[in-house]
């Protein structure tokens, strides 16, 4: 065999070689993309909501919180006395698309006879209390039935039989009283059983696995066989976030039950991370510009991103992160009923939660969605 043709054979390997290399790297991307996140479905739809920017709108805000029944005091900034109002005329817009603007009609009438439920922490609180408004002013005199409890609530919407649920659990795994005290179990979730059958979950944690002192809730870590006084947050919340991918490995039938996980929604407590001389996020009147936050993503995040390339069942991730950051203005900040100090982790109602359930409403409702 000549010289030429041991060159053709050595070209004509690696070009084998490389286009291995190259399928499997797509149908790596390709089950990473159609089960966790709206990046894969952008392939299909040319359209990415969460890569964007915050414009002024000045149809918003969707609602009037003084005539929404189901606002805490906490994220009523109007009403305890913000004196800025520009913070409610920003519409996110995405860089490829437009985002459907929201009809609670035509949501009560999809989901007729449906349970749609938020499990978490404060954050998942906001959102269910925002859904509820933004429904509640399409359909103003509509018969409604409002339970609120500590750890299961509930706003139904009675005509149409649709009721939005908020099961409250910061950390979506246990917390066990044992003979040593509270313990944070990182393997269990027996708070899975009330989570079962319902049409639509939505989850969301990872703030309360930043708190220390008499903040935090537990006293230990069981961590399998070990119990433990303290560990790394991170790893604790990478273990925590994998028992809840096994459950719903485990537990959800995607025939009848769509699930998002929620992304990190941040805080504004260091101006310096926007490049800011302002120690947080009071006095802030308006977003940054742009579709880039300063201070780059949140190492949660990537936790959220690892965790759900493991899942086997289609979970839907709501990557709120960065259109969340770039809101420096939108958290009650000093106007808050019910929170003491500065408030630079929730957000006011109306405001940057109602842009959340938009973009769920919208993933709901484009047909990319149910294609796996």
């Amino acid at each position: 065999m000549g010289f030429g043709s041991h060159v053709l054979l050595f070209w004509l390997f690696q070009f084998v070689l490389l286009s291995s290399m190259l399928l499997k790297e797509a149908e790596a991307e390709q089950h990473l993309y159609n089960v966790t996140s709206l990046r894969g479905r952008k392939q299909v739809s040319g359209c990415n909501l969460f890569q964007g920017r915050w414009v002024i709108d000045p149809s918003y805000p969707l609602y009037d919180s003084s005539s929404c029944p189901f606002i805490d005091a906490e994220f009523d900034c109007l009403k305890y006395g913000r004196p800025d109002k520009q913070y409610l005329k920003y519409s996110w817009q995405p860089a490829s698309c437009a985002v459907p603007r929201f009809d609670g009609g035509d949501f009560l009438r999809r989901y007729r006879g449906k349970r749609i439920m938020f499990v978490g922490d404060s954050l998942s609180l906001n959102m269910w209390e925002s859904l509820s408004c933004m429904i509640h002013a399409s359909v103003p005199n509509a018969k409604t039935s409002f339970v609120r409890k500590e750890t299961l609530s509930s706003v139904s919407f009675e005509e149409y039989g649709v009721t939005f649920l908020l099961y409250r659990t910061p950390y979506l795994v246990d917390i066990v009283k044992q003979k040593v005290g509270r313990v944070l179990t990182l393997n269990s979730i027996q708070a899975g059983k009330f989570w079962k059958d319902m049409d639509v979950l939505i989850f969301n944690s990872w703030h309360w696995w930043t708190h220390t002192g008499k903040a935090q809730p537990w006293d230990y870590i069981q961590d399998g066989q070990t119990l433990l006084k303290d560990m790394d947050r991170l790893e604790a919340f990478y273990k925590g976030m994998s028992t809840w991918a096994r459950w719903v490995d485990l537990n959800v039938d995607p025939s009848k039950t769509k699930v998002f996980f929620q992304g990190i929604s941040p805080t504004h407590y260091t101006g310096k991370e926007w490049n800011s001389r302002k120690k947080n996020c009071l006095g802030e009147l308006e977003p940054l510009s742009g579709s880039t936050y300063p201070g780059g993503a949140p190492p949660a995040a990537s936790v959220v991103n690892k965790v759900l390339s493991s899942i086997n069942k289609p979970v839907y991730l709501l990557d709120i992160t960065t259109l969340s950051q770039l809101r420096k203005d939108a958290h009650p900040s000093t106007y808050s009923g019910k929170h003491s100090g500065t408030d630079c982790s929730h957000w006011c109602l109306p405001g940057l939660p109602d842009t959340r359930n938009q973009l769920l409403y919208a993933a709901l409702t484009m047909s990319w969605f149910y294609t796996t």
